[in-house]
């Protein structure tokens, strides 16, 4: 096994080019996916890196519960054993366990808090708040995935941008864009290194659901001109964690790409273009992470049971 168990954890930096080349030359759709699947693979080979050396760790400790047999010199000479890091991914595992659960917690209490806050009215897809603050966002979960937005914000809009930022927000609940943002967001939490995939998902998917508003309007200009006044307009939501679903990105950026042409929807990129040399790289550092991450896992399961008494 060797020093490759650690692999997983530096293997994410291979990631940062591709998140900044997808963000701007592959449809949205694709990034988003692409940069998802990058972030959960490598943030699980990550953890997985962490609980095995970790239980190389907690068998040197005394007094701890593991067989006896789990800290015999043969074993550590065949177990990447070093005392510093050994003992370190304890907490540090411990550390991604907390704050994985955390922001879980505070996903779901959000949802359902944001839920119980509409519970009295009409059970529509559409809810129009009379509030004088503008904000719009979509919600899911619940008996149904909801639309909510503001009097003031309606009253900001002329009537074909009023379409567009429905067709924005019902573009994200229909893509299930919420699972995306929540998957990077754990992601980040197991490995710091992956934070630029966060980061990258976030712009990805809100010109995901642009692009799905200017395709159902007919019109980019008009998405971007709804965009523009709604980003202007809004000074924040009823929650401040409720930004976790209205999350706007980087506005400008989003209004120039839709005053330009449509993306080309492409397939994987070639490996002879920028992009494409990035997106390998990701890939490659993914495969080999999982390679590495499911290697340690065998060897030292094969090691730890040959070395458990019976």
């Amino acid at each position: 096994m060797g020093v490759f168990v650690f692999l997983p954890l530096v293997l994410p930096l291979t990631a940062w080019p591709v998140a900044r080349l997808a963000e701007q030359h592959l449809h949205p759709r694709a990034a988003t996916r692409l940069l998802t699947w990058v972030a959960a693979v490598m943030a699980t080979c990550s953890t997985v890196c962490l609980g095995l050396v970790m239980v190389v760790g907690t068998a040197q400790l005394p007094g701890n519960p593991l067989p006896d047999g789990w800290s015999d010199p043969e074993v550590r000479a065949a177990l990447p054993y070093d005392d510093v890091v050994g003992k370190a991914a304890i907490p540090a595992l411990f550390a991604v366990l907390v704050a994985g659960g955390r922001t879980l917690w505070r996903h779901g209490r959000v949802r359902r808090g944001a839920h119980r806050a509409l519970s009295g009215l009409p059970g529509t897809e559409v809810v129009v708040l009379p509030d004088g603050v503008p904000y719009a966002y979509a919600l899911p979960g619940g008996r149904r995935d909801r639309v909510v937005v503001t009097t003031a914000m309606l009253e900001c809009l002329e009537p074909a941008e009023r379409r567009a930022l429905f067709a924005h927000e019902r573009a994200h609940l229909a893509a299930r864009h919420h699972r995306f943002l929540l998957t990077v967001r754990l992601a980040a939490r197991a490995n710091p290194f992956l934070r630029p995939l966060c980061t990258a998902v976030s712009y990805s998917a809100e010109r995901w659901a642009d692009e799905e508003a200017a395709q159902t309007v007919g019109s980019r200009r008009v998405v971007a001109r709804a965009i523009g006044k709604a980003a202007l307009v809004s000074r924040g939501t009823p929650l401040p964690t409720l930004l976790a679903f209205a999350a706007a990105g980087p506005v400008p950026r989003r209004v120039a790409a839709l005053l330009g042409p449509a993306p080309v929807v492409r397939s994987w990129p070639s490996l002879f273009t920028t992009v494409g040399l990035a997106a390998w790289g990701a890939a490659v550092g993914t495969a080999v992470s999982a390679m590495s991450s499911a290697n340690s896992a065998v060897t030292m399961f094969l090691i730890l049971h040959a070395a458990t008494p019976l």
